[in-house]
């Protein structure tokens, strides 16, 4: 497969693109806003100075690519993670229910304990930041929610955060959360896309059901300062 679609360095297009004012870096490097999280890019060629970008011994940088990033002088590799891309680039229907709502600031502290719980991935303090997520709330409680993340083109958007507590699971409440936020990429003309880890072959299950399909194989390379 040719790399030259936006989807194929999500990371690295949303970051020269509609979501530019994030980049915190310069030249053939890019690097996510850290309060939004720890994505990060280089130009073919420019791997060496993604060392650059880690800002102590503690930092890491997640690089989304088609293949593992081999670490430059200077960095280590913490974690490889095969990933699913998948695309919903079929007819989205829209989707109202009553049941969810639209989180907002006020919510941020249990937004932020659902995610670091339950790892659907990386979480900082301004992930909520990122546009419109939502939730559902059971007895008051925060029990799930979704959103979205990057957009490596004026015409793509990607589904994040999808998290449900474990004991509120098995009640399709990731399925309505997905719809509403998909539904609302619809209504804005952009095509719902969403990273999946390639080993939860249930939440394929869900996404494929939803309307997503298999895209493409991507890699999830997590570097930090080598010791």
């Amino acid at each position: 497969m040719s790399e030259d679609h936006p989807l194929d360095r999500p990371v690295w297009n949303s970051l020269g693109g509609p979501q530019s004012e994030l980049d915190v870096a310069s030249g053939n490097l890019r690097r996510l806003d850290p309060a939004y999280g720890p994505f990060a890019a280089a130009a073919p060629g420019a791997e060496a100075g993604l060392a650059s970008l880690l800002q102590g011994d503690a930092d890491e940088i997640w690089l989304v690519e088609p293949e593992p990033v081999a670490p430059p002088p200077g960095t280590r590799v913490i974690r490889v993670a095969p990933l699913l891309q998948m695309i919903a680039d079929g007819p989205v229907p829209s989707f109202d229910d009553p049941g969810i709502v639209a989180l907002g600031e006020t919510d941020v502290p249990e937004m932020t304990a659902l995610a670091l719980a339950t790892e659907p991935g990386p979480w900082a303090s301004g992930t909520w930041r990122y546009g419109q997520f939502y939730g559902v709330r059971i007895d008051g409680r925060l029990a799930a929610m979704a959103g979205e993340r990057m957009r490596p083109a004026p015409n793509l958007a990607e589904v994040s955060g999808v998290c449900t507590w474990p004991e509120y699971r098995g009640r399709g409440l990731a399925a309505r959360l997905i719809r509403k936020v998909i539904a609302g990429m619809a209504a804005r003309g952009e095509v719902p896309y969403l990273h999946s880890y390639a080993s939860n072959a249930s939440a394929i299950r869900l996404y494929e059901s939803l309307g997503f399909r298999a895209r493409r194989a991507m890699t999830a390379t997590l570097l930090g300062k080598s010791t």
